[in-house]
């Protein structure tokens, strides 16, 4: 009887501590996930999803892929800022600005100048396509180079969704920015993606 005492108690304590372990894994996974995956510039982010339209899971996405929340990164092509933006592109949005503003190129250093100008970017390209990943695509490797692309059966084969990306990073790039999306929605904003 002492024997079956005794296996019980070892199973049971057995049992509380693979239930606590898991328990302590989830939360350090949780927590690396929280670090990772920040809430930063939310004001921001926040006043542009609601002007644009755009979700804040596709902005953070798009922010961490870019540039990882550094609002002074610089890449080779000598795009600025969080979203990283380039110089023909600011100048073609200002264009939709019109007199609203005197910002230069370098203001895109400011999180909230780059942020309204990236979302910006991300609803006038969401508009023009219907695809989100097409319009990543589009956000990355250029307006000129997705509608050759949807054009060209190879890539293509209904002209407004792209089944193959003869970029390889834009490809990674749409493939990144969709996989952050998805954590952040999970993370942070589930209730917004799924509709509710």
């Amino acid at each position: 009887m002492k024997k079956k005492v005794k296996a019980i108690i070892c199973i049971a304590v057995t049992v509380v501590i693979v239930v606590i372990s898991a328990y302590v894994l989830k939360t350090a996974n949780q927590n690396y996930l929280y670090s990772t995956y920040p809430l930063k510039y939310q004001d921001e982010v926040n006043a542009a999803s609601e002007k644009y339209g755009v979700s804040k899971g596709l902005i953070y996405g798009v922010i961490k892929t870019e540039s990882n929340f550094n609002p002074t990164a610089r890449s080779g092509a000598e795009a600025v800022g969080l979203m990283q933006i380039t110089e023909d592109t600011f100048i073609w949005l200002q264009t939709y600005y019109k007199d609203e503003n005197d910002y230069t190129f370098e203001d895109l250093e400011d999180p909230g100048v780059n942020i309204d100008y990236g979302v910006h970017l991300l609803s006038i390209l969401s508009d023009m396509y219907e695809d989100e990943e097409t319009m990543l695509c589009a956000y990355n490797g250029g307006l000129g180079n997705v509608d050759e692309w949807l054009a060209d059966e190879r890539y293509s084969s209904d002209g407004k969704t792209l089944k193959k990306v003869p970029f390889p990073e834009t490809d990674n790039y749409r493939k990144t920015v969709t996989q952050n999306e998805s954590i952040y929605n999970r993370l942070y904003f589930s209730d917004e993606s799924s509709g509710d």
